[in-house]
């Protein structure tokens, strides 16, 4: 099992501006350690609201809050960190075969996440009993 610094990092980001605001820029392959296959975000999420709660056995993801902030729980199934997203220059990559769970989202928040693969839903493992099992 990977020990739990192996398992994310956090980006930082490349913040330019000017008079006219700020620009940030992700590049996959660049500051992104993947080639980007897909992209989603959420938004309007109640504060109350645990997203994610799962694992992936080949996605890698990075989650930038882009607006606003929230948490991300990272578990490696013997070790767990909590990473705070709320600047949109900072992201946080996640391994492959880690859980991860997204709450405490502010009521402006917009988390964007950026993923290695295409969507599958048979690569998800949903019961986190069946992750530790797996990983074991």
């Amino acid at each position: 099992m990977k020990d739990i610094t192996e398992c994310y990092k956090i980006l930082e980001f490349n913040e330019l501006g000017d008079e006219r605001g700020n620009l940030v820029v992700i590049e996959g392959g660049q500051q992104i350690p993947f080639d980007i296959k897909r992209v989603f975000y959420m938004y309007g999420t109640d504060s109350t609201m645990v997203r994610g709660k799962h694992a992936n056995i080949d996605s890698e993801f990075v989650l930038v809050n882009v607006a606003g902030s929230s948490k991300i729980k990272i578990d490696n199934g013997t070790e767990q960190r909590i990473v705070i997203l709320d600047k949109p220059r900072m992201g946080v990559w996640l391994d492959k075969m880690i859980w991860k769970e997204m709450y405490d989202f502010s009521k402006d928040s917009v988390l964007l996440v950026l993923s290695n693969e295409h969507y599958n839903g048979q690569e998800y493992i949903r019961d986190y009993d069946e992750y530790l099992n797996i990983i074991k």
